[in-house]
């Protein structure tokens, strides 16, 4: 049994989006140095608020684990003379390692017998490992900004105010800033702000409550789903579910408590999502809904305290609501009085970019994109597409949208019903921005569908043709969360779409805006896709190996493609697929400097090159057919028949005969098979 150690770093207020990542990196730059350093470890688990980062880890090893380290010197050849006198050579590398040349012992090697020296390494003691790695790993804590404070030169998302590190009952000792470690933590800020001994995690968290902190992530998200719904209940409602929400509010608290307030009925004219983003993005308030999922005129508020007069904090959010609810019903009721197409006009006066002109001149672009598309996926959609693009940033002139941000297609979608747009229409206005996010909601509607993929290709040929390419975390278009969206839109809806010409024609209704040379956008576009592609059925469960090979062969057709691998990782589980992808590689080394020419039968000599030859020809005919079907799995089942006369080929076949004629007519059968291969994957990169 180890010891457990246990990390405290105790802050300001943390932005409640920095918190989580930074846990996970905590947990990740730990556990992987000590699996680095050979310290046996159990179960690591982090807690966290939005005034303290914790990580503890269960039966820690006082020690590294003692090792053999083998330190390989000179070819004995160089370090001995013919009459095995040690040479400069080997005295030398004997000086290096503080060794004698006698006490140098010779190694068998693939590359011969080389000199070596053989150590044993004892383990140093877990204590001391970590206070050298500590403060260095609190640096390499991962946050989108962090800060300096007072006159140090360390960093931090916010200044820190505490440490504690514990290996056991022991202090790990170190200094991050002006903070030296210890095994004094806080209380609550406001309702329990006295310093508190740690002597475990699970002491610490039982304590911490006693002190209104409740460390644990899931206890205090289960305290918060209780009271908000006790506070719904109270005015007879429930509180509408919002998961996100949820989790902001976890981070912004340490004792949640709750408190419900009403707003006037009057506003509950408003469309629903108006009423939610205001609440939510805004105040953070919870909004409550009746058993029929109708939006009642309450909130409730969750505080960081327990509030000592209730009716003060609910009046004071009242009157905070009532203020904002005002504004979204004026500028609701002004922007009724201009109809959505007759604001589309004022996008020219709104700059894009400034490299890359108007949202007007967007608009018409990618309206011209989208109906390129709706003639090769849905040629019956064409006019509800047209006119879902011509109207659908029309809404970022509107008051509303000016003042709340968050509503951009939303509202249009309310002021398109409202303007009598056919239905269809007012969706898919709203579904053009999906997904917001990485891993959202998805347009359900073609036509959103299709003026999304539209809208999202010309912002990231529009950037890479200006030279704004993602580096690092710098992705100011957030490309590669679009480029993500695009690649999912077309898997769900199944859209038989080619990448090359999609971005070939959006390079050119981009000619008199782009800087970069069309051949340059175009690879780099597709290398950026290719490679989001690769993350994303990486993440699904396909295996590198296969996604790699898959792509390698060809990438243009993201629908064919996925299920290109789709069939090609379930064919790898079959036991022959190993002999199959052996036999490939055969036939791609002995072929990949050759130019393929035409084969000649009769020239074959041999019968396994004959018999080859006409299994080559059967399954050739077959594979075309299921390629032309798309139906990978039975191309792939053609190919696993060619193992076996690939075999007796390579077995009874001398491939690089003396005769010039023989050996290049073997040559173009071979390539002709690997190029067979090669329209599914190229099986070289396949690992056997």
């Amino acid at each position: 049994m180890g010891k457990e150690f246990y990390l405290e770093i105790g802050t300001e207020e943390i932005p409640t989006s920095y918190i989580q990542p930074a846990l996970e990196a905590m947990r990740n730059l730990v556990t992987n140095y000590l699996k680095d350093q050979r310290i046996a470890h159990g179960e690591a688990f982090i807690a966290g608020t939005p005034r303290r980062l914790c990580l503890a880890i269960r039966d820690v090893a006082e020690k590294q684990e003692a090792r053999t380290v083998e330190i390989i010197g000179p070819p004995k050849s160089i370090a001995f003379d013919a009459n095995g006198n040690p040479t400069k050579a080997a005295s030398g590398f004997a000086g290096a390692q503080g060794v004698e040349v006698a006490d140098l012992q010779v190694k068998e090697t693939s590359k011969g017998e080389y000199l070596c020296v053989v150590r044993e390494e004892t383990g140093q003691p877990t204590l001391d490992i970590l206070q050298k790695f500590l403060p260095n790993m609190i640096a390499r804590i991962p946050f989108p900004k962090t800060m300096r404070w007072m006159d140090l030169h360390v960093t931090f998302a916010r200044p820190i105010h505490w440490i504690v590190a514990l290996l056991g009952d022991q202090v790990v000792p170190f200094t991050y800033g002006n903070i030296k470690s210890k095994n004094i933590s806080r209380g609550h800020r406001f309702m329990s702000p006295v310093e508190i001994e740690v002597k475990s995690y699970n002491e610490h968290l039982e304590k911490l409550k006693e002190h209104f902190v409740i460390l644990s992530i899931e206890e205090r998200k289960d305290r918060i789903r209780k009271v908000i719904a006790e506070a719904a209940e109270e005015v007879g409602g429930k509180i509408l579910d919002d998961p996100e929400l949820l989790d902001e509010v976890n981070f912004l608290v340490e004792y949640p408590s709750a408190v419900a307030g009403k707003y006037d009925e009057k506003y509950l004219r408003l469309p629903q999502e108006v009423l939610i983003t205001v609440m939510r993005e805004h105040q953070r308030y919870f909004a409550v809904i009746n058993d029929q999922g109708e939006l009642l005129p309450y909130f409730v508020t969750v505080n960081n305290t327990i509030t000592r007069n209730p009716d003060v904090v609910r009046v004071g959010n009242e009157r905070v609501i009532r203020a904002r609810l005002e504004d979204a019903r004026f500028y609701f009721e002004e922007d009724q009085k201009v109809k959505l197409e007759d604001r589309v006009e004022e996008l020219k006066e709104v700059v894009f970019h400034s490299k890359l002109g108007t949202s007007w001149e967007k608009m018409e672009r990618f309206s011209a994109l989208a109906e390129f598309i709706a003639q090769r996926v849905a040629p019956e959609k064409q006019d509800m597409v047209k006119r879902t693009a011509y109207l659908c940033k029309a809404d970022l002139v509107t008051g509303m949208v000016g003042e709340f941000p968050e509503l951009q297609g939303v509202m249009g979608r309310a002021y398109a019903k409202l303007s009598g747009e056919p239905e269809e229409v007012a969706e898919a206005i709203y579904e053009h921005y999906l997904p917001i996010k990485s891993g959202g909601e998805l347009p359900k509607g073609v036509v959103g569908a299709i003026v999304s993929i539209a809208d999202k290709l010309d912002t990231i040929v529009g950037c890479f043709g200006v030279g704004i390419i993602p580096t690092g975390a710098a992705d100011p278009f957030a490309l590669r969360r679009q480029t993500l969206g695009i690649i999912r839109i077309i898997l769900e809806h199944k859209f038989d779409l080619s990448l090359d010409e999609l971005i070939e024609k959006s390079i050119s209704l981009l000619q008199d805006k782009i800087t970069e040379p069309g051949e340059q956008i175009k690879s780099g576009v597709k290398e950026f896709f290719k490679t989001r592609f690769q993350n994303l059925l990486i993440g699904e469960g396909h295996k590198p190996d296969v996604v790699d090979a898959a792509l390698s062969a060809r990438f243009d057709n993201i629908l064919d493609d996925a299920r290109r691998i789709e069939a090609l990782s379930e064919i790898k589980k079959r036991p022959e697929f190993t002999s199959l992808v052996i036999a490939f590689k055969r036939v791609a080394n002995i072929t990949k400097d050759h130019e393929p020419g035409k084969v000649k039968k009769r020239l074959f000599k041999e019968e396994a090159e004959k018999k080859l030859y006409e299994a080559f020809l059967d399954a050739r005919e077959k594979f075309e057919k299921c390629l032309e079907n798309g139906n990978y799995f039975d191309a792939m089942e053609e190919m696993v028949k060619l193992k076996e006369p690939i075999d007796q080929f390579f077995d009874g076949v001398m491939v690089m005969d003396p005769d010039e004629k023989l050996r290049e007519n073997r040559l173009n059968l071979l390539s002709s098979i690997g190029k067979l291969f090669f329209q599914v994957a190229d099986f070289t990169k396949i690992s056997t």
